[in-house]
C-alpha cells in the first residue's frame, strides 16, 4: 500500500479553479481538496523522491476519499501511497512517490475527484523544483529530525521516511505505539529570539483506512537531544490502515519551500473485529 513549492492543481472541467489560497472567505464545510506538488530530492541510492501535499479548503470538514477512481496516482504502478483522509487546511510534504534514477522527463500525476470536480497535479524532476529535504536548509544547515520505532531499528529522515508493520489490532481495543526521535537542534536558529534547540513536535494522523481512528495522544514534544513519545490508537472498523507520524523540529520552518524540517514515518496496521 505504501511504497516509497505549492503548485496550482489543474482541473479536467472547463475553466480554471483556484487551488492553493482562496480569495473568498474560508468556509467550515462544503469546499474541495486539491493535491499539491512540493518538489523533489535525490536519495542515496540514486532514486528520486517526489513530495506531495494537499490543501483542504474547509476550516472544519475533514474529507475522506478512498483509493480508486476518486483518488489515484499515475502511472498505476506508483498508486497507493497517497492519503485517503484529508485534514483541514494546508498540509505540506505528506508523502512521497519514489521514482527510478533514469526517470528523466517523465511525470507522476495525482488526481482527486471532489464534489464532482476533478483536480490533477503533475510531479516531475525539473531542476528549479529541487528541495533541501535531506541536505540541510540553506543558511542554517538545519536537517530533519530522525524518527525510529525501535532504538536499534532503521531511521527515517525527510518527508519520505519509511514504513513499518503491519501491526495487529482489534476494533475498539487501544493499541500502543511508541516512537523515538532526535534532532540536530538547528531548527529556528535563524529567527530572532528563537531557541537554538527547539523541541521536536510529534503529530499523529490517519493516512489511510476504512474507519474512524482515535489517538490517545495525537500530539507530543520531544527534546532535540532525543527521547520517546507514545500514543494509543483505537480503530472503529476492521480493515487495513496506514498511520502517519510527523516529527517537525521548528514551527517557523514548516513552510514547504525547503522541506528541511520534518520527517514522516508510516505504520501499517491490520484491524480485525
Amino acid at each position: 500500500m505504501i511504497a516509497g513549492l505549492a503548485s496550482v492543481a489543474s482541473t479536467f472541467a472547463p475553466g480554471p479553479l483556484a487551488a492553493q489560497v482562496p480569495l473568498a472567505p474560508v468556509s467550515g464545510a462544503g469546499l474541495t481538496v486539491t493535491p499539491a506538488f512540493e518538489g523533489w530530492y535525490q536519495n542515496a541510492d540514486g532514486t528520486f523522491s517526489l513530495s506531495f501535499g494537499y490543501f483542504n479548503r474547509n476550516a472544519e470538514e475533514v474529507i475522506e476519499i478512498p483509493l480508486g477512481p476518486g483518488n489515484f496516482i499515475e502511472p498505476s504502478g506508483l498508486d497507493g501511497v497517497q492519503p485517503t483522509r484529508f485534514e483541514t487546511r494546508r498540509h505540506w510534504g505528506v508523502f512521497v512517490v519514489t521514482v527510478p534514477a533514469d526517470f528523466g522527463d517523465e511525470k507522476v500525476r495525482w488526481t482527486l475527484v471532489v464534489r464532482g470536480k476533478t483536480f490533477s497535479i503533475p510531479g516531475h524532476l525539473r531542476p528549479d523544483w529541487k528541495i533541501d529535504a535531506l541536505a540541510g536548509e540553506a543558511g542554517t544547515g538545519n536537517t530533519p529530525p530522525v524518527l525510529v520505532f525501535d532504538p536499534n531499528g532503521p531511521e527515517a529522515r525527510g518527508p519520505g521516511g519509511f514504513v513499518t508493520g503491519p501491526l495487529d489490532a482489534t476494533v475498539g481495543a487501544p493499541l500502543e505505539i511508541a516512537i523515538w526521535a532526535h534532532d540536530d537542534g538547528k531548527g529556528g536558529s535563524s529567527v530572532v529570539g528563537a531557541r537554538p534547540d527547539p523541541p521536536i513536535d510529534i503529530s499523529w494522523f490517519k493516512h489511510q483506512g476504512p474507519g474512524d481512528v482515535v489517538f490517545g495522544a495525537p500530539v507530543a514534544q520531544i527534546a532535540s537531544e532525543g527521547g520517546q513519545a507514545a500514543t494509543t490508537v483505537t480503530f472503529g472498523a476492521p480493515g487495513e490502515y496506514v498511520l502517519r507520524v510527523s516529527a517537525n523540529d521548528s514551527s517557523v520552518s514548516s513552510a514547504g519551500h525547503a522541506q528541511c524540517c520534518w520527517t514522516n514515518a508510516f505504520v501499517r496496521v491490520r484491524v480485525t473485529s
